[in-house]
């Protein structure tokens, strides 16, 4: 059986010592190989465009081109890129504006070299990482704001579905919370995400957030 072929990481970071840091301990990660790293969103835009990696982890704040914006200018230039941004724990509002541009997911800056590598894997295979413990924050940053009705076109039990992948459940923890099986709930998210318009997890997650569901 052949092997897949390993995760082709972009990192972007305004700080040489942090980018440099991620790349060397990405880099040692199995299945996992650094092709480049670029210092702010511009930079960022250019060497995917001709790198064409399959992640980019992404810093959110950065001079001359911040995260957000580099993740806009992605998604028309190098819609293949999964772009999963690099955050602290004061950036809600980077991270909404990112999360709907088209930002597959978020992480904090401090997961460990294993986790994130993990999470580069998923990434590139499409499943939203979405950190829980910067979950709570987003959260309630997203609580002052006035939101939009939630659509009644959803049943309870798929409001119960999207509240959890919201909290960044997995599939799997999904059904054991709700004694369904992985397909039903998978069948449960492909309903939501038709219903509402929506691209992924990601999308529903801050749809979630929105309309007060935490």
């Amino acid at each position: 059986m052949t092997p897949d072929p390993p995760v082709r990481v972009l990192v972007v970071d305004d700080q040489r010592l942090i980018r440099e840091a991620i790349a060397s301990l990405l880099d040692i990660q199995p299945g996992i190989v650094m092709i480049g790293t670029a210092a702010d969103g511009r930079d960022a835009v250019e060497q995917a465009v001709v790198l064409a990696p399959d992640v980019v982890l992404m810093d959110v704040r950065m001079p001359e081109m911040d995260g957000v914006e580099a993740v806009t200018v992605l998604r028309d230039h190098a819609p293949g890129v999964r772009v999963v941004m690099l955050t602290t724990f004061d950036d809600e509002e980077y991270v909404v504006q990112a999360l709907r541009a088209g930002a597959t997911g978020y992480l904090l800056k401090d997961l460990p070299a294993r986790e994130l590598a993990a999470a580069v894997r998923l990434a590139h295979a499409g499943v939203a990482q979405l950190d829980p413990a910067a979950a709570a924050r987003l959260a309630s940053a997203l609580a002052d704001r006035p939101g939009a009705r939630l659509d009644t076109s959803l049943t309870a039990r798929e409001i119960d579905v999207l509240r959890l992948i919201a909290r960044g459940s997995t599939n799997r923890e999904i059904a054991g919370h709700l004694y369904l099986s992985e397909g039903t709930v998978k069948n449960h998210i492909s309903r939501i995400l038709n219903r509402l318009g929506l691209r992924d997890r990601t999308q529903a997650a801050v749809y979630a957030r929105d309309h007060g569901l935490l």
